[in-house]
């Protein structure tokens, strides 16, 4: 699972870390994708911008040092559906594998999300809730202070007889 990114919005694995995984050169992995253009709609393999690109790379391993161990272009990135279809265009024994593999963590991680999802939609109700007794609990604090405060002299009205001294 620590291969796998998000991207745009979308879980993403790099060229790079499926051509390590399938032992093919990054380049001829590309290199198939480009004569399998087709295979590859938007929504399942895409070319990172320059600022994704710049976002994501604190995020992958150290890249080696040495002439040629840097990544020259911007990496072609594959949605769960650009794996599933990587493999047939890859036709290797270890492609076939490496591609259950992934596709069940891709399984394993919208799994994990749903169970997850279920959690915070809990949450939301309780929150909705809680919020609810916050301005009921409001109201009756308001009310109570309305007793504690003594009225002023000037508001109260006076009990009792009014003398008259003047008659």
């Amino acid at each position: 699972m620590s291969k796998i990114y998000l991207v745009r919005g979308q879980k993403i694995m790099l060229d790079s870390d499926l051509a390590e995984m399938y032992n093919v050169q990054t380049k001829r992995l590309k290199e198939s994708v480009r004569r399998n253009a087709s295979r590859f709609p938007a929504d399942f393999m895409f070319q990172l911008t320059s600022k994704e690109f710049k976002f994501l790379r604190p995020q992958i391993a150290t890249l080696e040092k040495g002439r040629g161990n840097h990544t020259k272009y911007l990496p072609f990135v594959f949605t769960e559906q650009g794996v599933s279809m990587l493999s047939s265009i890859l036709n290797s024994k270890t492609a076939i594998r490496v591609n259950i593999q992934i596709i069940r963590v891709f399984t394993r991680m919208r799994e994990m999300i749903m169970t997850h999802k279920d959690i915070w939609i809990q949450l939301e109700k309780l929150e909705k809730k809680l919020a609810g007794h916050d301005i009921d609990l409001q109201l009756i604090f308001n009310h109570l202070k309305k007793f504690l405060i003594p009225p002023s002299q000037s508001s109260r009205r006076r009990i009792g007889f009014k003398a008259n001294h003047g008659k």
